[in-house]
């Protein structure tokens, strides 16, 4: 998955990392793991082709359509079901999109509040903030002393944007001072997220800062996540640190390309649309192009940014085997969010995946509450 090895990167990607890091639809009251994949019923499960058999079948026309209250239906009894899993990278995914329909999911988010998993309370955490439930408060103030930093740095993300009263300094210290860049990332994550513009001269510290032990790759990821904290606050220079990082000149430094990608489209950088369209074209020595996470991630931040036609990088992969591609696919298309997307995410939505399945669930949502599809 891509997403990154950052924790923080605030997206779909970023619930799929912690699970993967082990740190590493909704009830009525409202950047790579394996899991356990869920079969599809009957009902739902759809045609494979001969080359890829857990491939999504093609998309059906826009006529066929269903309405755009059916496929929201779905779309949340999707995320209900994932809510349950056995894998908590799902459940983690699920809890996530469960924030774009928190009203509806207030169940779901209350649930990954307590759930057994670092990265599912993290993510419930924050996706509570985001959509100010605040009837959701009150759980959130124990997780404040979790035994977790992640946690207690989510909470205090998730209390700030509710309008809480909290001692954001665990945040500050974590930045500044802990062992893990992992943790001083999502610390910067919380602050950009908070939108508390008094944070930049601490963020401009941290990206001064050095880490003991950690590797060159660590302290790139966690400088870009310092970097679009910091874009989050109003520092429009920084975007340039981040625009730099699409030009990785290692093997090793894909990683870091795929996170400022990632958090270009975030920040809706529109500036930054030109060297991408370029990055998804270009090819190494043996004609080989960029790997597949980072040409979707690109297709992504475009759609992000206003420019749907990196749509056919999601085409290209809609059906390939490998689920997280397919699952990457899906929030492409629930960025574009037009009737064409909104048909092949209703056929994902079947896929013998349950990432697949909810990352187009996540879509759905995404797509029907930005008001670019028409469903009628």
């Amino acid at each position: 998955m891509t997403r990154s090895a950052s924790l923080a990167s605030g997206s779909c990607l970023l619930a799929l990392v912690l699970a993967a890091g082990a740190l590493p639809g909704c009830g009525s009251g409202g950047s790579t793991t394996t899991t356990a994949t869920k079969p599809a019923s009957a009902e739902t499960k759809p045609a494979q082709s001969a080359g890829a058999p857990n491939a999504t079948p093609p998309a059906r026309s826009s006529a066929s359509l269903v309405s755009s209250s059916e496929l929201r239906e779905r779309a949340l009894e999707v995320i209900e079901d994932g809510s349950r899993s056995s894998a908590a990278e799902v459940r983690a995914n699920a809890v996530e999109a469960a924030g774009l329909a928190a009203r509806r999911c207030e169940s779901v988010i209350a649930s990954g509040l307590k759930d057994d998993n670092v990265a599912v309370r993290s993510v419930a955490a924050m996706a509570a903030g985001r959509a100010k439930v605040e009837a959701l408060a009150p759980a959130l103030n124990p997780m404040l002393l979790d035994s977790s930093q992640f946690v207690r740095a989510a909470a205090v993300m998730g209390l700030a944007r509710m309008g809480k009263p909290v001692d954001q300094t665990p945040l500050s210290t974590m930045l500044l001072t802990d062992s893990s860049p992992r943790v001083r990332a999502h610390a910067a994550f919380c602050l950009g997220e908070i939108g508390n513009r008094s944070a930049l001269g601490l963020l401009r510290q941290a990206a001064r800062s050095s880490v003991p032990r950690a590797s060159d790759t660590e302290i790139k990821l966690m400088q870009l996540q310092v970097s679009e904290a910091m874009v989050k606050l109003g520092d429009d220079e920084t975007v340039q640190s981040i625009r730099a990082a699409l030009y990785p000149s290692r093997p090793e430094e894909l990683e870091a390309t795929a996170l400022a990608v990632q958090i270009l489209g975030q920040v809706r950088d529109k500036g930054s649309s030109g060297a991408m369209i370029h990055l998804a074209e270009t090819k190494d020595a043996a004609g080989r192009p960029l790997p597949a996470e980072i040409r979707l991630g690109i297709a992504g931040s475009l759609a992000k940014l206003g420019s749907p036609q990196g749509g056919f990088i999601a085409d290209e992969f809609v059906s390939d085997q490998n689920p997280l591609l397919r699952a990457q696919s899906a929030a492409v298309y629930g960025e574009i969010g037009d009737q064409a997307s909104l048909a092949r995410l209703s056929a994902m939505l079947g896929d013998p995946d349950e990432r697949v399945r909810i990352s187009a669930a996540r879509g759905v949502l995404t797509a029907l509450s930005g008001g670019r599809a028409s469903a009628k």
